[in-house]
């Protein structure tokens, strides 16, 4: 009995890792973004900047397309995302996971 929730546990592991090595990847690039200066750069050239990282970090989930780019309350330039990633674990059973990342996150 111990052996197969280990087993069941380490399933879940394997599968739901992915998504979180991804999601530390996109949260990376968004902080990269907010080190250079985005008060200055277009939403096209903040797009351009993010899809360079993209593909560099090998990011799949989130396009350039799906970051919200908005001014905050100090009128920071400031780029987000909030996406969710479905796993599939066994059968029909699946893992729904919600991200958010920000560009001025600490």
């Amino acid at each position: 009995l111990i052996i197969a929730m280990l087993l069941f546990i380490a399933i879940i592991g394997m599968r739901v890792l992915p998504a979180y090595t991804e999601y530390m990847s996109v949260r990376k690039a968004l902080r990269d973004l907010g080190r250079e200066s985005l008060a200055t750069m277009s939403k096209k050239e903040i797009m351009d900047s993010y899809d360079r990282k993209r593909v560099i970090d090998d990011i799949k989930s989130v396009a350039a397309g799906d970051l919200t780019i908005q001014k905050d309350d100090a009128g920071n330039t400031v780029v987000s995302v909030e996406y969710q990633v479905i796993r599939p674990i066994v059968a029909n059973v699946s893992a729904l996971i919600d991200f958010k990342a920000s560009s001025n996150a600490k």
